[in-house]
């Protein structure tokens, strides 16, 4: 019987196997998957995903992940400094719409909370620093999100984004999910044996539910890429040079903080790795004329970083941060 350990160092292997038929079942069974394309069930799945890795990061144990002063600093600086320069920089090589200028900003702010964890242990780094950092990285994406789309984008965004579906999506799949999370932890904390029987079994959720809406998302979605292909040529190259410029940028932070050779690795890890599951929903709930060319945006950049991570996994602790 395949234990939970085992299940989570082949994940990345089962999320390409769910990938690859995803997109088969896309392309030449479109209507097979037809009844998967429909933002309620993306939200309910992910909402369910949020909530078993939420479950996995230890927001009790929150001031613990302040410990470690410099690690937390170089973590932000890079995410919050570099990448929103790096994205800027990239953006001006695009053509100046709105919709899709607000694709790319959705997923490129926001750094990942959950598999950037795995492609860090993998990557020789040091994946428990990042695990403890996740309640500070979550935090700090939802509130500077809308001050970087409002820098970047201005009255455009505004334009764009109604905030009463966005408020509705961000209840449903971050806060709702959060809450659920945080009180079996504070039940399994006060030693009740059914908050940690279920705390524990919360643990299985992460990889079968990423599986399941990656495979959602990707057969939903994957048709559409072939409407936007003029759009969809124009981004890739722009996820193709941020996974290239971040990790020498960072390494870049790193030495400046001097961090150790795994905690610099982690940083490297989070800044090159982006949080397009949960901002998603958030494309899926703008107008109707929008949100198919931002979600197709959005799902070509994790088809791109998940080709970029398993190629991160080699480079970054054999070429960009090696061992001393």
């Amino acid at each position: 019987m395949i234990t939970r350990e085992q299940l989570e160092q082949q994940q990345i292997w089962i999320y390409i196997i769910v990938l690859i038929i995803a997109a088969g079942l896309g392309l030449f069974v479109p209507d097979l998957i037809f009844i998967l394309d429909h933002p309620i069930l993306i939200s309910i799945v992910i909402a369910i995903l949020m909530f078993g890795m939420f479950t996995q990061i230890p927001f009790l144990t929150i001031r613990k992940s302040l410990g470690d002063r410099r690690f937390i600093l170089a973590l932000l600086t890079a995410n919050y400094v570099a990448v929103p320069i790096v994205v800027w920089g990239l953006s001006q090589f695009l053509p100046q719409q709105a919709p899709l200028l607000l694709g790319v900003y959705l997923v490129l702010l926001t750094p990942c909370i959950d598999y950037v964890i795995v492609f860090t242990h993998l990557g020789r780094g040091n994946e428990k620093a990042i695990l403890l950092a996740t309640p500070i990285l979550f935090v700090t994406q939802m509130v500077l999100l809308p001050v970087y789309l409002w820098l970047f984008m201005g009255e455009k965004a505004s334009e764009v984004v109604n905030p009463t579906p966005f408020i509705e999506s961000f209840l449903i799949i971050i806060v709702l999910p959060l809450i659920l999370a945080i009180g079996l932890q504070v039940m399994a904390s006060k030693s009740r044996p059914r908050g940690s029987l279920l705390l524990e079994g919360s643990a299985w959720i992460p990889v079968p539910l990423m599986a399941l809406t990656l495979f959602i998302i990707v057969a939903s979605q994957i048709g559409k890429l072939s409407m936007y292909g003029d759009v969809i040529i124009q981004v890739i190259p722009i996820y193709i040079a941020f996974l290239c410029i971040m990790p020498w940028i960072t390494r870049w932070i790193v030495q400046w903080f001097k961090l150790d050779i795994s905690s610099g690795r982690a940083v490297i890890f989070s800044a090159g790795t982006r949080n397009s599951l949960v901002v998603l929903p958030l494309a899926l709930s703008l107008p109707d004329n929008w949100s198919t060319l931002v979600a197709a945006i959005i799902v070509t950049q994790t088809i791109v970083e998940l080709v970029g991570e398993l190629i991160y996994i080699r480079i970054v602790p054999h070429f960009i941060l090696r061992d001393k």
